[in-house]
C-alpha cells in the first residue's frame, strides 16, 4: 500500500510485522544436553486457535491447549530442526509461562512491550519482553 503525500511525495510503505524474537529465561534442553533459548514466534491466526480445539489431549485436559498452541505459533528455537507440542511439553514451567506472556502480548496487544510499575518507589515505565532475559536489564 503507497501513499502519496503533498506535491506527489511518497510515503514510507506501512508493514505488519508478523514474526517476533525472544529469548526463555531457562531455555529448552534437547536430548544431546544442546540448551536452546533463542526463538521466533508468528501471529496466530483463526486457524491456529480453532484446531487445537479438535486435538482429544485439549479435550481431556484444556491446560493442554497452550502446549499444542505454542507448538504451532513458535516458528524456530535455537538451532531446533522444527519445533512442536512435544517440545513445548517438555518446557520447564517457567519457559512455558514466559511463552504463554509472550503469546499475548503480541497477539493480543501487538506488541511485545509490558507496563509495569517499580516495587520500591511505584514508578511505571515499560520493558521490552522481545530479546530480554528475566533478571536482565
Amino acid at each position: 500500500m503507497r501513499r502519496e503525500g503533498p506535491a506527489g511525495a511518497s510515503a514510507q510503505q506501512d508493514v505488519l510485522r508478523t514474526e517476533f524474537e525472544f529469548e526463555l529465561p531457562r531455555g529448552f534442553v534437547d536430548e544431546s544436553g544442546t540448551v536452546h533459548r533463542n526463538g521466533t514466534m508468528r501471529l496466530a491466526t483463526a486457524r491456529d486457535e480453532l484446531i487445537p480445539l479438535r486435538d482429544v489431549r485439549v479435550r481431556e485436559n484444556p491446560a493442554y491447549l497452550s502446549v499444542v498452541l505454542l507448538g504451532r505459533v513458535i516458528t524456530r528455537l535455537g538451532t531446533l530442526p522444527d519445533v512442536h507440542d512435544g517440545t513445548v511439553e517438555n518446557m520447564f514451567a517457567s519457559d512455558l509461562a514466559f511463552l504463554q506472556d509472550f503469546y499475548r502480548q503480541i497477539n493480543a496487544e501487538g506488541h511485545t512491550r509490558a507496563a509495569v510499575a517499580c516495587p520500591h518507589c511505584a514508578e511505571s515505565f515499560e520493558v521490552e519482553l522481545a530479546g530480554s532475559r528475566l533478571g536482565e536489564s
